[in-house]
């Protein structure tokens, strides 16, 4: 598979009000799938559980429109545990894995992740032998998927999990932005080994793109005016140097050579374009060496975070 260096997040797509702070009605969810099937970027990720099933869903109501994928057209999405219990067995993940593929009117899918372990009841109803994680290779076994990854933020849990399977690709999200980058060491495990690395959330939730006074949440959680000190800070150095913000974090992430694509949600059709729009713009040389003045943490930035699915 050949995928572009940007993937469009499916995530707000599905409705998710208690992550993001608002919500995505139907029909501009649908506009905006259009509108990234009608783009140059071939790549796009969902969830069974965005959104409830809600984003999955409402890509599967455009394949169905266009008579299937684009050509070319890469679509992840990954496996997820029982939402109400939070069991995450073998049954489960292929019960997860048939509920996608009649969502996204499907018979396989390119790329499959297990999805948000740390979430789940029991971490040993995944790790374990007959586990939901040996499921996910017996998936891509029966050709039912590509390639398979593990997609999660924690990376106490993470790393031990990447070193233990020979996953194909791996998503972590809002731990390698202009903010944070404590996903330093698992990026470069995954590049030791041939693991394709998709990074996830480069505006750190959208305070990176939508801005400080619009944005009262870094990574999904409410924020003080502390927390603030060093966007306000990316902020006055972009408008120094006359570049958008956006562009300065996408360009963060794009300009790793570690990083194989990088997951940029979007909430509506004109976010497709400008994150393109972003993604080529010129952003001078000296921005980078003025932002290593500014600092980033190394710690997990939702460390605190009060998990809400929806």
């Amino acid at each position: 598979m050949e995928v572009t260096e940007i993937c469009f997040g499916t995530a707000p797509l599905g409705g998710m009000p208690d992550t993001y702070g608002y919500g995505v009605d139907e029909g501009v969810a649908l506009a905006t799938i259009r509108a990234i099937f009608d783009g140059p970027v071939n790549f796009m990720d969902t969830s069974r559980n965005y959104g409830f099933g809600r984003s999955e869903e409402r890509i599967g109501t455009v394949i169905r429109e266009r008579g299937g994928l684009p050509p070319g057209f890469v679509l992840s999405t990954k496996l997820d545990r029982e939402m109400g219990t939070g069991g995450f067995d073998a049954g489960r993940a292929r019960q997860s894995l048939e509920e996608s593929l009649m969502a996204l009117d499907l018979d396989r899918v390119h790329i499959l992740h297990l999805h948000d372990p740390e979430h789940c009841a029991d971490l040993g109803e995944i790790t374990r032998p007959g586990g939901a994680l040996d499921e996910l290779f017996r998936i891509k076994e029966e050709g039912l998927a590509t390639a398979v990854g593990l997609a999660m933020g924690r990376l106490d849990i993470m790393l031990p999990i990447i070193r233990e399977r020979p996953f194909d690709v791996l998503l972590n999200h809002n731990r390698f932005t202009l903010l944070n980058r404590s996903a330093n060491d698992l990026f470069d495990l995954a590049n030791e080994r041939g693991i394709a690395v998709l990074n996830a959330a480069p505006y750190a939730g959208g305070v990176l793109a939508k801005g400080s006074s619009a944005v009262s949440r870094i990574t999904y959680q409410e924020i003080d005016e502390v927390r603030l000190t060093p966007v306000r800070q990316i902020e006055a150095l972009s408008k120094k140097h006359a570049v958008a913000p956006g562009a300065v974090a996408i360009q963060f992430s794009l300009n790793d050579p570690r990083i194989t694509s990088t997951v940029v949600g979007v909430s509506k059709p004109e976010r497709v374009a400008q994150t393109i729009e972003w993604a080529t713009a010129e952003v001078p040389d000296q921005i980078w060496a003025e932002l290593g003045e500014i600092g980033y943490s190394l710690d997990d930035p939702e460390a605190d975070r009060n998990y809400q699915p929806g």
